[in-house]
């Protein structure tokens, strides 16, 4: 590709700041909100939002009460997976094992690839397979990321993702995980904390990824505890991801560390089999990465109080949903950060110690301070957290007001912190296809592309998930992997999405005046001399002026200034 040096020395550059600006114009700031507050802009809505004013975009998109856009309804209306329940989701998962058991049964090979292919393809009940409905629900998030005009909600919505982060491939929550993604993440990202942070502990998904429906009190009845364990089996996955890189207090044999190798499926069985006790790792994460913080000031005994706390909160297989099982909880008496649990309350402990959690100050820092990194700077200002603290402490974790604070903050607008982000993944590719009026298609194909850029829908195996940090995603090979999309994408010879490149910018011979359309179209008017020197060296042997449009579209996207936001 004749393009690929200069476009390196593109890239490259995103390693450092982009020169100072001067003082926000209309247009700049609308750019700024659209780059934070939503995946871009479409064409002409940068102008329109300076026009009819940046502040009234904002409130309008903090205005919406419910997350979920009305004008999606018929596109969402095509995708099963948004109208299976977790019970159906449930029973394609459980058919399936019992096929993968008889495939594994029979002994003759070709027969076995047989059964193999027809668990991938076949349809059960009127529905898709479970593989095929998991590869909606991944379309879907790309659909309404790109095409709903609720673009806060759908930021919040990964956001929140995130930060409660599950492992969809970790055995049962491939079925559970459409509903944690919909209903809990999706149902709560614009209400209060204290209940969305309910909602994930009670979530089917968020119990059997951190297994806290295996954890019970010692001592307690084993025929229950082995009816807790009973919701499917853990498949063994390398512990992969950035940060602590191993699976936080995995149980041995199903999470290898230090390279060791898993146990052999017969010792993992009888390990399974086993009587088990305690397992902290739900209330670990709860309190250093939902909560608290990993300064958040609680100590190992805190970490086991915790858990005895949520023993008992488990999935009821028959119904695949979240029970509280009495028999198994401990109900003696706890001490949580300095607070007294009076043994004897059941199910009100967890509700109280959630509660408690969500309001605690180092939760409002740990939160806001995210928050922050989301919207203003990977390294969070201490203003803006003040900023948000405050709004939490007033509003009572209203998460709404919490972000409206982050955006009519000072820093929010300060030039320093004016495209000092760089996109992820998903961000880039959402905001590419939006620069260039286009729209998903039906299949999976464009979420597959998303994971080739790094960031796998929903696949993060560790409980952190993905970064917002630059340096979480750049270095040469992801940013020429970027390039290579943004200049197939602008071509029209991206599978998964059909573009419109007559909406964006006008066809002319003049390279010249195309370039200076293309940077007022797509990027808003941030395109650098160099850049737009860089381009059109690259259009000066392409004669073709439609083949030059989108050749000059696509360096556009994958230059350096859309790569931050």
């Amino acid at each position: 590709m004749k393009c690929i040096i200069p476009v390196l020395g593109l890239g490259l550059r995103l390693a450092a700041p982009l020169p100072a600006q001067a003082p926000m114009t209309a247009i700049d700031s609308a750019r700024h909100v659209l780059s934070r507050l939503a995946y871009g802009a479409t064409p002409g809505e940068i102008e329109a939002i300076a026009h009819d004013g940046v502040m009234k975009w904002v409130d309008r998109q903090l205005g919406f009460s419910d997350v979920h856009d009305p004008a999606l309804a018929d596109l969402e209306r095509g995708f099963d997976v948004l109208h299976v329940s977790r019970l159906e989701m449930q029973d394609l998962q459980q058919k399936n094992q019992a096929k993968v058991q008889q495939a594994q049964a029979i002994g003759d090979s070709a027969a076995r690839q047989r059964l193999l292919d027809e668990i991938r393809t076949e349809q059960q009940g009127g529905r898709r397979s479970l593989q095929a409905l998991i590869a909606q629900l991944q379309t879907v998030t790309l659909v309404r990321a790109v095409q709903s005009d609720r673009q806060l909600d759908e930021i919040l919505v990964d956001f929140w993702t995130n930060h409660f982060n599950v492992f969809i491939n970790k055995g049962q929550d491939r079925p559970y995980f459409a509903d944690y993604l919909d209903r809990t993440i999706r149902g709560h990202s614009l209400g209060r904390f204290e209940d969305l942070l309910v909602a994930t502990a009670k979530s089917p998904a968020m119990l059997f990824y951190l297994d806290n429906a295996e954890s019970v009190a010692d001592g307690s009845d084993q025929r229950l505890a082995a009816m807790q364990r009973g919701h499917g089996g853990v498949r063994p996955f390398p512990a992969i991801g950035r940060g602590r890189g191993i699976f936080p207090n995995p149980r041995p044999g199903v999470f290898p560390q230090n390279g060791a190798d898993p146990m052999t499926p017969t010792q993992l069985a009888a390990k399974q089999r086993a009587p088990r006790g305690l397992n902290e790792n739900y209330a670990r994460e709860l309190m250093e990465l939902h909560t608290l913080g990993v300064d958040g000031g609680y100590s190992q005994q805190d970490v086991i109080a915790v858990a005895r706390i949520l023993t008992g909160w488990g999935i009821d297989r028959k119904d695949a949903a979240y029970t509280f099982r009495d028999a198994v909880h401990d109900n003696q008496s706890k001490m949580v950060l300095g607070q007294q649990f009076s043994g004897g309350h059941g199910e009100d402990e967890g509700m109280r110690l959630l509660k408690m959690l969500a309001n605690e100050p180092a939760t409002m820092h740990h939160v806001s301070a995210q928050l922050c990194a989301r919207f203003v700077n990977d390294v969070p200002p201490d203003g803006c957290i003040d900023d948000a603290v405050h709004a939490w402490q007033k509003s009572g974790g209203d998460i709404r007001e919490v972000v409206r604070a982050i955006l009519h903050s000072p820093d929010f607008w300060a030039s320093v912190n004016v495209q000092s982000k760089v996109k992820t993944p998903l961000e880039f590719v959402v905001s590419a296809l939006r620069a260039v009026n286009g729209t998903p298609d039906s299949t999976p194909r464009l979420a597959q592309r998303v994971g080739q850029l790094g960031e796998p829908l929903f696949q993060h195996a560790t409980p952190d998930g993905y970064g917002e940090r630059q340096q979480d995603w750049v270095n040469s090979g992801a940013l020429l992997a970027r390039m290579n999309f943004a200049v197939q994408l602008a071509g029209g010879k991206m599978p998964g999405a059909v573009v419109d490149l007559d909406r964006v910018v006008a066809v002319t011979d003049d390279h010249a005046a195309l370039i200076a359309a293309v940077d007022k179209a797509v990027l808003g008017g941030a395109m650098t001399q160099r850049t737009r020197e860089t381009i059109l060296k690259e259009l000066a042997d392409v004669p073709d002026p439609r083949m030059a449009r989108a050749l000059a579209v696509g360096l556009a996207i994958g230059g350096p200034e859309f790569q931050r936001q």
